[in-house]
């Protein structure tokens, strides 16, 4: 089978490389799917180049997000047969190697992919996904009611998040440029704020929540339009801009979200989708031979929506 792997860490272009390698089988408790679709993150790119030594030395395969059908199960698995449509984030944050025809994944990181999202947008929603619901439902324990704030609601995790807000009930603001308003707003925010020309800090205040995907300089910004007792949540734990002890000072609190791959969680997001409440806006499919333009692009910070490899 065909896998994307790399031996050191550099420019997607120069160092992304397709491999033949034999097809694993699946030991106890594993499930070998054949990929349909596999997400391209951030994350990919900033750990394929360096930026982010999540997983120390190359060589390695990257990827998270998996979307196929069940090739073959391990000892050990009931709940999966040959055949089954499935979608999960395998194993993040070690090595999940799902930028490859056939991927390995534990049975407990699998959901049944549900039939309002097709095997492209399954493929793409996982991390990004899990994302934005832990940070939301889970960290924030957002109400309805509720004031939050989404930055970069556009991109990969934001989008996503503006329609879990809005599926949880909560009163959605969203930080976007003016050309992709329209498309925020269609997703089911109730403000959209065009950060090119105007400073949030200077029309919004008590709000209940804010889901930081900026941070840095941006994080005590963010902090100035909560309320007391309101929640910063962050999913750049390693760049928040402001410590504990400052929110603490503020009267908020400072939280960050660790992604984990959860199936109670993913078969939350499957029934949000088949109830027309979340949807996946793919901005670009790429072949695994042509791996390294994806990355390229997921580290572009321009995307709007998700990308995904298909074999």
């Amino acid at each position: 089978m065909r896998v994307i792997t790399q031996k050191q860490v550099g420019e997607a272009s120069e160092v992304l490389e397709v491999a033949e390698v034999p097809l694993p089988e699946p030991g106890y408790g594993q499930v070998l799917v054949k990929m349909e679709a596999a997400g391209v993150n951030p994350v990919d790119f900033a750990v394929s180049a360096g930026y982010y030594p999540l997983l120390g030395e190359p060589p390695f395969t990257l990827g998270w997000d998996v979307a196929g059908t069940v090739e073959a199960v391990g000892s050990g698995v009931s709940r999966f047969s040959p055949g089954d449509r499935v979608f999960g984030m395998s194993a993040f944050p070690a090595e999940g190697s799902t930028h490859a025809e056939y991927v390995l994944v534990s049975a407990n990181e699998l959901a049944f992919r549900p039939d309002a999202l097709g095997a492209k947008e399954a493929g793409a929603l996982p991390l990004a996904g899990l994302t934005a619901y832990q940070a939301l439902a889970g960290t924030a324990r957002l109400q309805p009611g509720q004031r939050v704030l989404i930055h970069r609601a556009a991109g990969g995790v934001g989008h996503l998040a503006v329609q879990i807000a809005k599926a949880l009930g909560a009163h959605v603001i969203a930080t976007a440029s003016g050309a992709k308003h329209e498309f925020v707003r269609s997703l089911g925010a109730d403000e959209v704020i065009d950060y090119t020309t105007t400073d949030y800090t200077e029309v919004l205040s008590d709000l209940d929540v804010v889901f930081d995907l900026v941070t840095g300089e941006n994080g005590p910004r963010s902090a100035s339009v909560l309320k007391k007792g309101g929640i910063l949540v962050s999913a750049l734990p390693g760049n928040m801009g402001l410590d504990h002890d400052e929110a603490a000072a503020l009267g908020i609190r400072l939280e960050s979200v660790h992604v984990r791959p959860s199936v109670h969680d993913l078969e939350r997001l499957a029934e949000l989708a088949e109830r027309g409440e979340l949807r996946v806006r793919l901005d670009g499919e790429f072949p695994l031979a042509d791996a390294a333009k994806a990355y390229s692009l997921a580290g572009s910070g321009q995307v709007t929506g998700k990308i995904v490899l298909v074999p």
